[in-house]
C-alpha cells in the first residue's frame, strides 16, 4: 500500500483526536481509537504523543529532515528513541498531532498501527548491511516484513500487539529468540525461525520452529504466524492476548500447530520475494579514526559513529545540527538502535571525526548508556519515572568517578511492561512500590544477570524491591566494591555473585 493511501485514515484521527483535546472524549476512549494511529494521550490528558515507524530503525536524511523541521514548526522540546527504533514525539499539541501524522506521509513515515493492537515496527539489528563480522543484511527482509503487516492492518484483527524483528547475528540486538516472531541469521545465509517470545508480565523464550529458513520465504512464516494468533490469541482477557500466551494454551504442541499454519500460508498464495541487497559505492577518503564511538564498517575506510544521548532523549538542537552536517554526505543515513541509541553510517575518516565533534554530549560510560523507559511523568501507565531516575543515576556516576565498567549498563522500566528491557539487563529495575515504616514509598523491583545474546539467552533473576532514594547509595557502594577489585562488572559479577547479592539486601 502506498503511503499516500493512508490518508483517508486520518480523517477520522484527526476529527476524534480534536474531540479529545476540547474534553468530548475521555482518556480510556481515546487510547482504545489513538493507538492504531501511533498516538496516546500523555499523563494529564492535556498533550500527546506520536511514534513514527521506521522499519528496521532506518532513519534517511529526508526523513530527519522532517523531523527536524517539524520539531521548529511546533516548538517540540521532547523527543525519545524507543527500544523498537522508533522515534516518539512527545507534549504535542492537537495541531501538531494531527498535521504531523499525515505530514509524515509525504516522506515515507506511517504512523499508523504504531500502537493499538497491530502488528508493530519491525526490527532489524542497527548495524545490518555495514557491520564487520555480520552474517548477513537482514534489512531487506525486514522491509518486505514491515510492507506485508502493512498491508494486514485494515484487514486482520488481531488480539493484541505483533512485534517482529531480524537479529544479523548472535549479538541478538533485536531479540529475534524472544519476540513474537524472531527471524536469526545463521552463518550458512539461512535463518532460524523463534515464536511466541516477549518480555512484560510473564516474560517467555520464544519457541524455535523453523531452521534454515531461505530469505525469500519469509513472508510465508509471517503470514503463519497472523493465523495463529488469529486462531489461538486471547480475545476476552487483554492481560492474557500476547502471543507468549499461546505457549501455555498449545503447550508441547505449539511448534506443530505453527507448522499446520505455515503449510496453509504457503497454499494460500505465492509470497515469495526478492530481497535486494543495498550496495555500498562510496570511497574512503583514506583518513583513519580512532575513538570508541567510531566504528570501522566492513566497507574499507568507511564508518558508523555511535551517538547515545542520555536516556535515549536527544536534544532537538543537537538533531538539527546533526542533520546540517549530513544532509549534503553522500550515502549517509542514521540508524536507530534497541537500546536507545544511534548510528550514523557510512562516513568517511573526516566526516566520522566532524559527526564524533557534533556529538560529545554522547554517554561517556557504559553506566551513562543505560536504558530507560519513557517513564511515568508521560506514560499513563508508568509507575515509576525511570528517565528521572537514569538522569540522577548518570549525574551522580560523574561525580563518583569510577572507571568505565565498573558499572554496567542498566536497564529501567516504570512499569513491568519491560519498555525498559529490564528483564534482560545485566542489572534491571523494574518501576514498583515498596512499605517503609509502614507508608508505601516510590520503589523499584532490582533484577540481575539478564542477556541478550543468542545461545546465552536468559532473563534476570528477580533480587528484591529498592525504595528509589536509595538506588543511587546502593549504585555508588557496589561501585566502591567493585573498583576497589580493580575489576569491571562483569568480571567481577562472575566470581562475586554471592557478594551482589549482600549488598542489594541491604537496600532490599
Amino acid at each position: 500500500m502506498q503511503e499516500t493511501e493512508w490518508k483517508k485514515d486520518y480523517e477520522e484521527f484527526e476529527k476524534v483526536t480534536r474531540q479529545f483535546y476540547a474534553g468530548q472524549v475521555s482518556v480510556p476512549q481515546y487510547k482504545g481509537f489513538s493507538g492504531g494511529f501511533g498516538s496516546y494521550a500523555q499523563r494529564g490528558g492535556k498533550a500527546g504523543m506520536l511514534r513514527l515507524r521506521l522499519p528496521g530503525g532506518r532513519l534517511s536524511v529526508d526523513k530527519l529532515g522532517f523531523v527536524v523541521r517539524s520539531m521548529e514548526q511546533y516548538k517540540i522540546d521532547k523527543i525519545h528513541l524507543t527500544t523498537c527504533q522508533t522515534i516518539q514525539l512527545h507534549n504535542l499539541s492537537a495541531d501538531a498531532v494531527c498535521d504531523l501524522a499525515v505530514a509524515a506521509l509525504e516522506h515515507g513515515i506511517v504512523t499508523r498501527g504504531g500502537g493499538g493492537d497491530f502488528p508493530r515496527n519491525v526490527m532489524a539489528s542497527p548495524l545490518s548491511g555495514v557491520e564487520k563480522g555480520e552474517y548477513f543484511d537482514v534489512l531487506p527482509y525486514a522491509e518486505a516484513a514491515g510492507r506485508y503487516l502493512m498491508g494486514l492492518i485494515k484487514t486482520v484483527k488481531l488480539p493484541r500487539k505483533l512485534k517482529v524483528c531480524f537479529s544479523n547475528s548472535q549479538a541478538n540486538h533485536t531479540h529475534a529468540t524472544f519476540r513474537d516472531l524472531g527471524f536469526a541469521a545463521r552463518k550458512d545465509g539461512l535463518f532460524d525461525v523463534y515464536s511466541a517470545g516477549g518480555l512484560g508480565n510473564n516474560p517467555k523464550m520464544g519457541v524455535l520452529v523453523a531452521e534454515a529458513v531461505s530469505g525469500n520465504q519469509i513472508l510465508y512464516y509471517v503470514k503463519a504466524m497472523v493465523k495463529l494468533f488469529v486462531s489461538y490469541g486471547n480475545y476476552e482477557n487483554r492481560a492474557k492476548a500476547r502471543t507468549r500466551y499461546m505457549q501455555e494454551v498449545l503447550g508441547d504442541k505449539y511448534a506443530e500447530a505453527y507448522r499446520e499454519k505455515l503449510a496453509e500460508a504457503m497454499q494460500e498464495e505465492n509470497l515469495d520475494i526478492q530481497a535486494a541487497q543495498a550496495e555500498v559505492t562510496k570511497k574512503p577518503d583514506g583518513i583513519r579514526v580512532e575513538d570508541r564511538r567510531a566504528i570501522p564498517q566492513k566497507q574499507e575506510g568507511l564508518y558508523a559513529v555511535e551517538y547515545h544521548p542520555v536516556g535515549g532523549c536527544p536534544a532537538p538542537a543537537k538533531l538539527k545540527e546533526l542533520y546540517e552536517a549530513v544532509k549534503e554526505m553522500d550515502q549517509v543515513e542514521l540508524r536507530i538502535a534497541p537500546d536507545e541509541k544511534l548510528y550514523v553510517i557510512n562516513l568517511t575518516g573526516m566526516e566520522a571525526e566532524k559527526i564524533l565533534g557534533i556529538t560529545k554530549d554522547s554517554a561517556g560510560t557504559a553506566f551513562e548508556a543505560s536504558v530507560a523507559c519513557i517513564g511515568a511523568s508521560i506514560c499513563q501507565v508508568g509507575l515509576r519515572d525511570s528517565q528521572k531516575l537514569l538522569a540522577q543515576l548518570a549525574a551522580a556516576s560523574r561525580e563518583w568517578g569510577y572507571e568505565d565498567g565498573v558499572l554496567p549498563k542498566i536497564h529501567i522500566s516504570g512499569c513491568p511492561s519491560s519498555c525498559g528491557t529490564h528483564q534482560i539487563g545485566r542489572i534491571g529495575l523494574r518501576g514498583a512500590v515498596k512499605k517503609v515504616d509502614g507508608k508505601p514509598q516510590p520503589a523499584f523491583v532490582l533484577t540481575v544477570n539478564g542477556n541478550d545474546e543468542e545461545g546465552k539467552e536468559r532473563f534476570g533473576e528477580q533480587v528484591g524491591t529498592i525504595a528509589e532514594a536509595e538506588i543511587p547509595v546502593f549504585f555508588e557502594e557496589l561501585g566502591k566494591e567493585v573498583s576497589d577489585a580493580g575489576m569491571k562488572f562483569d568480571q567481577w559479577y562472575e566470581g562475586h555473585a554471592d557478594r551482589f547479592l549482600e549488598i542489594a539486601e541491604r537496600y532490599c
